[in-house]
């Protein structure tokens, strides 16, 4: 089969190169480039062309047309698992993805963290990427043997039509909390936009509905086969549980039966992701007696709750960067932390800027120690950035270093005896954003090349 692509750079020999024009960049400003990395076809709206080329009234209908005439066959085969909501995908696409190799079920991932196929790892640009590249990946994946997907599904993703002509056999809502109001306007249309992916499950498909979240009623749909968890309630309710800085065992009840499961990862947020990991685990009929001893050789993903140790002190790389998230990380360290806890993280740019003083007065109440730091700026000046970060806020215990690997140093050299350092915001992220740069940064990498020049 002749693969369509849309990014000029990816084309190879005999791939078809069809120009869609973009928000900020036009795919017929890139027919050039396709030809010479080996384009065989071209579909264009105009022009003509030194390699065979077809022009179409809309290139958008043709490709979703293309793909569902040549790709669907395949990928309709495919068991694929989406997941939405504001905090928790990657964690537990990520978990679903190991615990279901683990298994013996060859499961590719799509999401945050990139594309995985074993132990072939590719990069994404973003958690939903372009259609063409979902169906390029997913084909990839089913030539190589795989029969499931798990998809990190994004806001953005379903709003633009980037799952255009997908269907899921598994549709999981994690929750729901303030994030990209700069994109959807209000919470009603952030959450309508996250409803869109249970609109595309299969006739017999199910859903997965957080019971716990306030913005369940979105996602509880009369016409789908629903299952839901949670704490308060909800067809798997957890009933307690306990924390270390090591692990977390929690108890739940399903079906009249109560379940005692351990996992190595730390955190009551975290909870939510291990259940639902066992919930569509149970839905692919293996058994509990094979699922909850799996539980516990689990792990995270790159950039969530990593942990250093430094002496007696713990530092902790995590992704958080919304509200929630920020609460839930330091929640979860005063649970274990037995002295002081400090923070070094700061705010995207270009993004929500009403979550900015919130997740400041969140984080200066909460911890001793704040150090305001640079996240990706884009375009937006970084003074703008702080000082919405320090709106309206009462308390001084935060100092501001823009460089972010100084900040971090600065972390660092802060703990004493048995204290927490957070880093927050950027997780797995190998580069920061300024303006049309990607300069090479990641928080772990500069964590451990520091404390190896200081022994």
């Amino acid at each position: 089969m002749r693969r369509l692509k849309t990014d000029s750079r990816k084309i190879k020999d005999g791939d078809i190169f069809l120009a869609l024009p973009g928000i900020r960049s036009n795919g017929h400003n890139y027919i050039n480039n396709a030809i010479s990395n080996g384009a065989g076809k071209i579909i264009a709206l105009e022009g003509s062309y030194s390699v065979p080329y077809e022009i179409v009234p809309d290139t958008r209908e043709y490709m979703n047309e293309y793909f569902k005439n040549y790709y669907a066959p395949y990928i309709e085969d495919m068991t694929l698992i989406g997941i939405t909501g504001t905090n928790g995908k990657t964690t537990t696409a990520f978990l679903i993805y190991e615990a279901l190799n683990k298994l013996g079920v060859k499961c590719a991932y799509i999401g945050t963290i990139g594309f995985y196929l074993d132990d072939k790892v590719f990069s994404l640009e973003n958690t939903s990427p372009e259609i063409s590249e979902y169906y390029n990946m997913l084909l990839d994946a089913y030539e190589q043997g795989f029969r499931c997907a798990v998809l990190e599904v994004s806001s953005h993703g379903l709003a633009n039509g980037r799952l255009e002509g997908l269907s899921f056999d598994y549709a999981i809502f994690t929750n729901l909390t303030q994030d990209h109001l700069d994109f959807h306007k209000t919470m009603e249309g952030y959450a309508l936009a996250k409803q869109q992916l249970f609109h595309k499950l299969k006739v017999n498909g199910k859903a997965i509905v957080n019971f716990d979240d306030s913005y369940k009623s979105y996602f509880l749909l009369d016409h789908l086969d629903t299952v839901t968890y949670g704490f308060q309630g909800g067809d798997y309710q957890i009933i307690r549980y306990q924390m270390t800085n090591q692990d977390t065992a929690f108890w739940f009840c399903y079906d009249e039966k109560e379940y005692h499961v351990k996992s190595s990862l730390i955190g009551k947020y975290n909870i939510y992701n291990v259940i639902v990991t066992m919930i569509v685990l149970q839905m692919m009929k293996f058994h509990m007696s094979q699922i909850v001893p799996l539980m516990l050789s689990l792990h995270t993903p790159v950039g969530r709750m990593e942990k250093v140790m430094h002496g007696t002190n713990c530092i902790i790389i995590d992704y958080a960067h919304t509200p929630d998230a920020l609460i839930n990380v330091i929640s979860t360290v005063k649970e274990f932390s037995l002295h002081k806890i400090y923070v070094v993280f700061g705010c995207t740019g270009d993004r929500d800027r009403m979550k900015r003083p919130i997740m400041m007065d969140i984080a200066t109440q909460e911890c001793d120690y704040v150090i305001v730091t640079s996240d990706d700026l884009h375009d937006e000046d970084p003074d703008q950035i702080v000082q919405d970060m320090l709106q309206g806020l009462v308390r001084d215990n935060y100092e501001v270093c823009m460089d972010r690997k100084k900040a971090i140093i600065r972390g660092i050299e802060l703990l004493n005896q048995d204290d927490v350092l957070l880093i927050l915001g950027k997780g797995h992220e190998e580069v920061m954003i300024v303006k049309n740069e990607r300069i090479p940064f990641n928080d772990m990498n500069t964590v451990v090349t520091y404390l190896d020049q200081i022994k």
